[in-house]
Order: structure tokens, then C-alpha cells, then sequence
């Protein structure tokens, strides 16, 4: 990758595209399991063009970034060095975590947050080769019934959602796809 290239796939209408991709953000973390399209971002491989949205929108110099070993190559950090401006963390210091679903385990050493700052929990960005066909279905805040939706396992899932109100909250990203499974949805096998 050259220098070139890392300063370049940001946003290139960075107003309207941050919002569009702020709100596609917004709408996925609000219907869990529904597919939202987000586009601006053109980051380098194996970083999807959604996960780099997703990092462009919601990560900064404030959020602690811990790349997981499927991501943590030397061309996507100097594109989110140069992009977000996010510094990089070990797990047990993250605000987001970015990386393939085999790549983030153990999930424990992620924070869950503490029962006085649930909120102080890590946000995952599980980059998956497709969202669909559905393995899985959905149900809870957001979802009028049921909600089918592709999960890259589902035990460990139902494990996180028993730990309400604490637990972790997800981004599913592929291509310029994204999904989300916040700690309050419960996921069950199809």
C-alpha cells in the first residue's frame, strides 16, 4: 500500500456521507437483524468498505481500538491512524474491537461493562463473508415479531444477552452491509 492510498478511502463528501452512514449506524443498532446499506468508505484489505464506514462514523482519537489478528496488518492501521485517529488497545481497554468473529475470541476479554456503567462495555465490529441466508432468529426491543438474521455463531450470543444489562453490543459488517445485535435482542437457532 502506498502512501497515497492510505490518504485516500475516506469520505469523499464527508458531510453527507457521515451522516448517511451515522444514520445506516443508527437504523441497524434500532431494528436488530435488519440489513442496512452504508457506503463512503474504500479502506484498504481485508477491512470491508461497511466496517470502514462503520470505523470512519463511530471511532476517534477519544475511542480505544483494539484490532483483533485478522485486521491488525500494518496498511489498516495506518489507514485508521491517518482516518479516525484511534488509538490502538488491548482488548481489556476497548471501546470497539474490529475483526473476524474467530479472531475476537475469547469474547471474556472484552469488557462487559460493571453494573453501575453498563455502558462501559466494548462494541464489536465482526467482519462475516455474508449477512444472509439467515441462521438464526431475533426477537426483542425494536423488532415487531420476529427478525430472521445471519449470526456468526448463536450460543455465544444467547450467553451475552443472559448478561443483561451488561454484555457486549454488535456490528455485523460485509461488503457494504451492516447488521446489529445489541446486548438487549435475543437470538435463537433457526
Amino acid at each position: 500500500m502506498t502512501q497515497a492510498d492510505i490518504l485516500s478511502g475516506g469520505f469523499a463528501e464527508a458531510p453527507q456521507q457521515a451522516a448517511r452512514a451515522f444514520r445506516a449506524c443508527l437504523e441497524a443498532m434500532a431494528r436488530p437483524g435488519r440489513i442496512q446499506r452504508i457506503e463512503g468508505a474504500h479502506p484498504p484489505a481485508p477491512l470491508s468498505p461497511a466496517a470502514g464506514a462503520v470505523l470512519l462514523t463511530l471511532v476517534d482519537s477519544t475511542t480505544p481500538l483494539c484490532l483483533a489478528p485478522s485486521h491488525d496488518l500494518p496498511a489498516v492501521r495506518q489507514w485508521i491512524a491517518f482516518h479516525c485517529g484511534a488509538p490502538l488497545a488491548e482488548p481489556a481497554q476497548a471501546v470497539f474491537a474490529l475483526g473476524t468473529w474467530e479472531a475476537l475470541q475469547p469474547l471474556s476479554a472484552f469488557p462487559i461493562g460493571t453494573p453501575q456503567y453498563p455502558d462501559r462495555s466494548t462494541t464489536l465490529i465482526v467482519e462475516m463473508n455474508a449477512l444472509s441466508p439467515p441462521n438464526a432468529v431475533l426477537t426483542g426491543p425494536g423488532i415487531e415479531d420476529r427478525q430472521p438474521a445471519r449470526l456468526p455463531e448463536i450460543d455465544s450470543l444467547i450467553a451475552n444477552r443472559e448478561l443483561f444489562p451488561l454484555g457486549h453490543d454488535f456490528f455485523f459488517t460485509a461488503g457494504f452491509e451492516i447488521a446489529a445485535l445489541p446486548r438487549t435482542t435475543e437470538p435463537e437457532a433457526l
